[in-house]
């Protein structure tokens, strides 16, 4: 895909002043870690149960008319599904999801409901991108990535601008440092343009930690052969993007990685602490400063990026 542009932190702030105008901010929570008080962006509650719609309608809303009547297609595992989908619906499009065939239930559910076409393919053994950009191309339609594209980075942006606003009202210190869940890091980019004078850190599962990996080398490195299995199915990439790595990169952000067990004893953190359910993969930024990962300081900032459950596996999980 030719990307035209690169994302920015005006890109940024114009995505905020649409998301303004649609939806209202998402809760922010404050927690005691270590006596010291804690910020939670709570992205879970979201009317898709995660950060994507941002994303989705920053994309969807810069489509003229022509390219609007043609469609979209898009590509997940069930967050940006349901964020595309929502958009699309609400702009009066058609949408049409690439989504894996082990997607969780409810996020295939999600999809279907707000009226997307849902198209199932092998993770292990098909291009979920390839299905994607083959389907676009013959039905003229736009294809809208996941995290690969400028307007996507600086529509998940804007959670960041929504957190520093809502910590400056309640008295909190100012942002020193955003720690956040990364798959393919649209939403750790966007941030991280966001929020200019604070730290970033990415949160991924051990084995699919490409981006840690990729921040370390100076260059991307892509997930290796034969990954773990992990419950976080939102943060499986094996590749992350130019657009996403440069962005983090000049900004000297650092990664890094958290166990299952680590994630499974955040989920039930949240659930015990904030009374949220989070996914697997919205809750490796709170694992990672549960775990010692990450030190609690003033002004830190833990982004609750999904809550999207299996409601089997989250009963495992906070059992």
């Amino acid at each position: 895909m030719t990307i035209l542009r690169q994302p920015t932190r005006a890109g940024v702030r114009d995505a905020a002043e649409k998301i303004a105008r649609i939806l209202p901010p998402t809760p922010l929570y404050v927690c005691e870690i270590k006596g010291i008080d804690v910020a939670f962006k709570a992205e879970s509650l979201q009317p898709v149960g995660a950060f994507k719609i941002r994303g989705a309608w920053h994309r969807l809303t810069a489509l003229d008319e022509a390219a609007r009547r043609r469609g979209v297609v898009a590509f997940s595992s069930g967050n940006h599904a349901q964020g595309v989908a929502w958009a699309a619906k609400r702009l009066g499009m058609a949408a049409t999801i690439v989504m894996p065939a082990d997607a969780p239930r409810a996020k295939l559910d999600g999809t279907l409901a707000l009226g997307a076409e849902v198209v199932r393919y092998d993770r292990a053994t098909e291009s979920r991108e390839a299905i994607a950009g083959r389907l676009a191309e013959a039905r003229g339609a736009t294809l809208v990535p996941s995290f690969d594209d400028p307007w996507i980075i600086e529509g998940q942006g804007t959670a960041g601008v929504e957190a520093e606003a809502q910590m400056a009202v309640l008295g909190l210190a100012p942002v020193a440092r955003a720690v956040v869940p990364c798959g393919g890091g649209g939403l750790s980019a966007g941030i991280a343009l966001a929020l200019k004078d604070a730290a970033i850190t990415v949160v991924e599962p051990e084995g699919w930690d490409d981006m840690r990996r990729s921040l370390e080398a100076s260059w991307i490195e892509p997930v290796g052969d034969n990954p773990p299995p992990t419950a976080c199915d939102a943060l499986q990439t094996m590749r992350v993007s130019p657009l996403t790595f440069d962005v983090l990169s000049r900004r000297d952000a650092m990664g890094v990685a958290v166990s299952e067990a680590e994630t499974a004893a955040a989920q039930r953190w949240a659930a015990e602490h904030l009374r949220l359910v989070v996914e697997p993969g919205g809750a490796v930024a709170l694992a990672a400063v549960l775990a010692g990962k990450v030190a609690v300081e003033p002004g830190l900032l833990v982004v609750l990026s999904g809550g999207n459950v299996d409601i089997h596996a989250y009963a495992r999980a906070i059992g």
